[in-house]
Formats: structure tokens, sequence, C-alpha cells
């Protein structure tokens, strides 16, 4: 019985052997592959990773998406750096007054992710309040002019065209256009196996924002234990906000989650002791 091994840390990881491939391509940037699996629905791995599964990516895109636009409580424009699947983008747009620009380094990733995985993104990334630009996203920060209330950093792992999206200078330009009480969110892997991707990342946002931190969530197909998510502000209140400010404007907004509730959001703060100690 053939497998297909998960590359992302040596020596340990996931595989699959009940799949079907179908589809293999070198792109600009990235080694994509799409294999279909009993458990899983459709898995997507760039360069030997997996991105989402069709099963449990509404975790990961509903708890990077929701917690920073709830936690800020008046959000108006999103930026997405990477995310070439579309599935942050569908869940920003399911917040009927948020304008998105998502910017993605691979159009393949895009067009691929159109035409096989349609349900992940459902339509998000030909909606007419989304402004999708082909670019690369270190550059774009570093140029434009616009100003955002949250930025999300839905990007790879600091390998290969990621490791820029981790650098002290990203997180500084990023800092630069968001407005006063904007807040930047990033996926920064699982704390028990990247510890140290974590630390950097936190220690960065502590030195140019007034809030480092990171919230945490579990997806069944990033092994390793929970997920860690940045978390970087000088917006003091978005760190303390509510229950019942939470369950308003949840309940204000109107959307229909699969893990993402107030509840859930305050709880995600609640860092284990070994992830506490790590980041102090």
């Amino acid at each position: 019985m053939s497998t297909i091994t998960e590359t992302l840390h040596s020596g340990w990881g996931q595989y699959f052997t009940d799949y079907e491939i179908l589809f293999e391509e070198k792109t600009k940037e990235q080694h994509l592959l799409l294999i279909e699996t009993s458990s899983h629905g459709r898995v997507l791995f760039l360069d030997g990773v997996v991105q989402l599964t069709e099963k449990d990516n509404f975790i990961y895109h509903e708890m990077l998406t929701h917690v920073p636009i709830f936690a800020h409580g008046d959000v108006r424009n999103v930026l997405i750096i990477g995310g070439g699947d579309g599935g942050i983008a569908k869940q920003a747009l399911a917040h009927p007054h948020v304008q998105v620009t998502q910017v993605e380094i691979d159009e393949g990733v895009v067009t691929f992710s159109k035409k096989f995985l349609p349900e992940v993104s459902s339509g998000a990334l030909d909606d007419p309040r989304m402004n999708l630009v082909i670019y690369d996203g270190a550059k774009f920060v570093k140029e434009t002019s616009e100003k955002y209330d949250v930025i999300i950093i839905d990007s790879t792992d600091p390998i290969g065209p990621g490791e820029v999206l981790f650098t002290k200078e990203f997180y500084t330009d990023c800092s630069a256009i968001l407005t006063e009480s904007g807040i930047l969110v990033t996926q920064n892997g699982a704390p028990f196996m990247q510890q140290e991707e974590l630390q950097t990342s936190v220690q960065y946002f502590r030195d140019i924002f007034a809030i480092g931190t990171c919230y945490l969530t579990t997806v069944p197909t990033y092994v390793g234990g929970p997920m860690a998510l940045g978390f970087a502000t000088n917006n003091n209140e978005a760190l303390h906000v509510s229950l019942e400010t939470l369950r308003s404007r949840y309940e204000k907004a109107g959307l229909a989650t699969e893990y993402y509730n107030p509840e859930a959001h305050i709880a995600a703060f609640a860092l284990p002791e070994y992830i506490r100690r790590a980041i102090e």
C-alpha cells in the first residue's frame, strides 16, 4: 500500500494511505499536490506540507478571521496576505460591512483552488467586495498607502516563499499600515513542535506593538498539539473584550459558524503553561 507522508517535521508527522491523486503541479512558486481521501475529503499539500483539508479547514479559517474582527468591534477594511484558497476571504466577507484586499504571490494557487476546492471559498474570491492582488505580500505592505483595521497573515511555514512573512521588518511594515486600533494576526505553527518560531514572532510583536501574544486553536490535520495564532496590536481593549460584548457583536453579525463562538474566543487566549512560559 502506497503512502503520502507530510514532511514538515523531521522524523515525525502524519501520512495518508487511502487516497487518490487528483492533481499535481510545480507552479511558479511551489509544488502543489491534491489528493482525495476517505477520512478528510480533499487534502491540499504545498511543498510536502498539508495546507488544508475539506473536513477541518473551517476551524483554522474561522479562528484566524473572526477573533481579530470581533475583538476590534468596528472593522471595515481587512488585508489578507496569502490565503490563495479563499478560506479566510470567505470568513471575512461573511461580515457585511467588510471590504477585503487579498495579496497572494502565486496565482496558480488561486486558479487551482477555484477549480478543485470551490467550497473552501464559496465564491469569495470573486465577491465584489474583494480586491485580489497577485503580488509579493512583503512588498505590498511596504509600498501601499492604504490603512487596514485587521491584517491577517495566512502563510505557509517560514520555509521558501513564506519565510519573509515571519521577519521583524515585515511585521514593522504591517504596523505602519494598521489603523490606530488595528490588529495583526498570524499563523505561527504548533508550539509543541515549533516553539522557536512562536517565540521569535512574539518577541518581534513586543518590540513593535504595545501588545504581542498568541491565542490557540486545534486543527486535527495540523499535527503537534494546539496551533498558535499570533496576535499583535496597540489596542489594549482588544484583549479584554467581555463575553457579553462578544455575544452582542456575534449576534449582530448573524454568522453561521461551525467552530467560532464568543466562549471559544475568550478560551483561546488561556494559554497552557508551557506556551505561556515560552513567550514570556
